[in-house]
């Protein structure tokens, strides 16, 4: 049975399209709010979703993520608990879930039985952001076991480890924009041609781009390079800004990134 997230990249590609994939962080204002977020993204046009699982030391996080993730904490939003929010989602939606998030938090689970948790749950990949290639292996070996794919990031610093980082992609590659942390940018110092270059040539899976990425002009201006873009401090802002409040505004954001990506 193939992973949610293969069925949908090759559902865009059928369609002629970049998928959109947005990121909220799961608890924050709360849990109740993030599930209806994940439905009200779904339903304008999101493809992936991204659950940031709250950390206390975010370090590829901005202000902005960093803020959202010290609120879910304050709300006592745990691994469990996101687990148990992914299982009532997949009673609503089949949309591919990934989880985001640092690997302290999957320790203290242990790696086999966090990656048969996320199988259970129904999560479809998993994002560690601070675990370098060197030493994704244990992590790799216990995700596929369950089903689970390992997103892998590169980076415009990653040069001559680019092909070695794609050659263990699985799911799709997470193409990391520019240098520096999550949010929003106005301009990107990264010569994409060359970078995008270098991942075209060797990748055997999808590849997606975020970080920066904040409206449907820069979702058009960096779809050209990538089969997806990654959106996330902008709707983590509107969470911020709205509160318990916030899907229908999130909502009519996704819906603006979508028209973009479908190219219109």
């Amino acid at each position: 049975m193939k992973n949610r997230i293969d069925l949908r990249f090759e559902e865009c590609a059928a369609q002629g399209k970049k998928a959109l994939i947005t990121f909220v962080t799961a608890g924050d204002p709360d849990l109740d709010t993030t599930e209806a977020l994940v439905l009200a993204m779904e339903q304008n046009g999101a493809d992936i979703i991204e659950l940031g699982v709250p950390f206390s030391d975010p370090i590829a996080e901005g202000p902005v993520i960093q803020r959202a993730s010290q609120r879910a904490l304050q709300n006592h939003t745990r691994l469990e608990e996101v687990f148990a929010l992914v299982e009532r989602l997949r009673q609503k939606t089949q949309i591919p879930l990934c989880l985001m998030m640092y690997v302290n938090t999957l320790y203290v689970h242990g790696i086999g039985h966090f990656f048969a948790r996320c199988r259970e749950a129904g999560v479809d990949g998993v994002i560690l952001p601070d675990v370098p290639l060197e030493e994704h292996a244990p992590f790799d070996e216990a995700a596929r076991r369950e089903g689970v794919h390992p997103i892998y990031l590169v980076a415009p610093t990653s040069h001559e480890r680019i092909r070695s980082i794609v050659q263990h992609a699985s799911g799709f590659l997470y193409c990391v924009s520019s240098l520096g942390v999550t949010g929003k940018r106005s301009q990107y110092a990264t010569d994409f041609d060359s970078f995008f270059g270098e991942i075209k040539q060797a990748c055997t899976v999808p590849y997606a781009v975020g970080f920066g990425i904040s409206g449907p002009e820069q979702v058009r201006q960096m779809g050209q390079y990538a089969h997806g873009v990654i959106v996330g401090s902008a709707v983590v802002e509107l969470v911020e800004q709205y509160g318990k409040d916030s899907p229908e505004p999130v909502g009519e954001f996704v819906a603006g990134l979508a028209r973009a990506a479908r190219g219109e």
